[in-house]
């Protein structure tokens, strides 16, 4: 099993995958629209839960496809048939995914159900070919249950629904895929997955989500563009670069891409990675809107942003042996975060002054990982010498 693993040719990212994320770029636009559903200065907690509810559900589908397609998927005639019936299906979730929910729930929910159906069907007509292998045949049927599982739970959702209009289950369907994976995932016997692969579809995803926020920081550049306007547009600028520079030292530089893994913990990080920066695009439009409170609008912008760097410290466990975080580094920058949200709260009323500690806290984490990555390679560098 290890030889298979190991003489087994890298994967490469093929363009049926790029054409069937651009799906996923739609959707993230009409997740986000969820969130300008405002009553009495913030987000409706009903507009909330659909936006957690729906981003979260999109973000699981996605993965659920890049892990089969990493581990079983052959770019064959019947693997192209089976994600563009997922895609021609994300349509309707996409229609679905607005602020009248009651409206598109049904059909949300059906094109949900029959997702799910449909990847863990590509499970189960894998399980033929692995017959003689015990470790993949435990793995392919107990990603075959927990589809079909988290399908049957997504129906129930709809039962729920017209019972008496919550929306709990649906909620319930995408914790049950989440536990159910990271559970499977505890397995240490398997790891039949190309890390290379699967950590450079997670690396597309997200910037395409960083595509969406810089789409959505262009209301920053309307208006007379007067100094003020331009400070805020610049600021707002500088906040998605420094974002993006820091995902990308650890994607460059720290991690380890040849690392032997089954990647489910990967993934799950990258979950809550993706939907933590959907949450800053909207409060990024946030900021500049007077009509949101004040304490909610700096809270909505602090803890999403407190929570992408908490998740992306969380892939150092996937980093190069150099590069794991020590129990120093983490209270050091445990200290910053906070230093950051209490001066962001003492400066609430002055958006321009907010706007720019912003700036400062995310280009000191991006200069702090430059330069750990800097001296990480200095060190291997020398390492070779010797």
């Amino acid at each position: 099993m290890v030889k298979q693993f190991l003489e087994q040719k890298e994967k490469k990212v093929e363009y049926v995958e790029l054409i069937y994320d651009l799906i996923f770029v739609f959707i993230i636009g009409r997740n986000n629209a969820l969130l300008h559903h405002t009553e009495n200065g913030f987000i409706t907690f009903s507009a909330f839960v659909m936006y957690a509810i729906c981003t979260l559900a999109v973000i699981q589908i996605w993965n659920y496809t890049t892990y089969y397609i990493n581990g079983y998927g052959r770019h064959s005639v019947r693997d192209h048939v089976f994600l563009f019936i997922n895609m021609f299906l994300m349509y309707f979730l996409a229609v679905g995914t607005r602020s009248d929910w009651q409206n598109g729930h049904t059909m949300y929910h059906i094109a949900w159900a029959l997702i799910l159906l449909n990847i863990g069907a590509q499970y189960l007509i894998e399980r033929r070919h692995h017959k003689g292998d015990a470790v993949e045949t435990r793995r392919i049927t107990r990603m075959t249950i927990i589809l079909f599982c988290e399908a049957a739970l997504v129906a129930l959702a709809m039962l729920e629904f017209e019972l008496n209009g919550s929306t709990y289950t649906s909620l319930g369907a995408i914790l049950f895929g989440i536990a159910s994976v990271m559970l499977a995932g505890r397995d240490k016997s398997i790891t039949r997955v190309d890390f290379e692969h699967l950590s450079e579809r997670a690396m597309l995803y997200v910037v395409f989500t960083f595509g969406e926020m810089i789409i959505a920081i262009a209301t920053y550049f309307d208006g007379n563009m007067s100094v003020r306007d331009i400070y805020f547009a610049l600021m707002g600028f500088l906040i998605v670069v420094g974002l993006f520079l820091s995902y990308g030292v650890i994607y460059d530089h720290m991690l380890d891409r040849e690392r032997q893994t089954n990647g489910l913990s990967y993934m799950f990080i990258h979950i809550f990675l993706i939907f933590s920066l959907n949450n800053i695009t909207s409060a990024l439009e946030f900021m500049r809107d007077e009509d949101i409170n004040l304490i909610e609008k700096i809270s909505f912008m602090v803890g999403s942003i407190l929570i992408y760097f908490a998740f992306l410290f969380a892939t150092s466990r996937y980093a190069k042996r150099r590069c794991h975080m020590t129990k120093g580094f983490v209270i050091r920058m445990v200290i910053l975060a906070v230093v950051f949200a209490v001066l962001m709260f003492l400066f609430r009323e002055v958006m321009l002054v907010n706007i720019a500690l912003t700036v400062v806290f995310v280009f000191t984490i991006f200069l702090v990982l430059y330069l750990s990555s800097r001296k990480m390679e200095r060190d291997m560098t020398a390492d070779n010498h010797l």
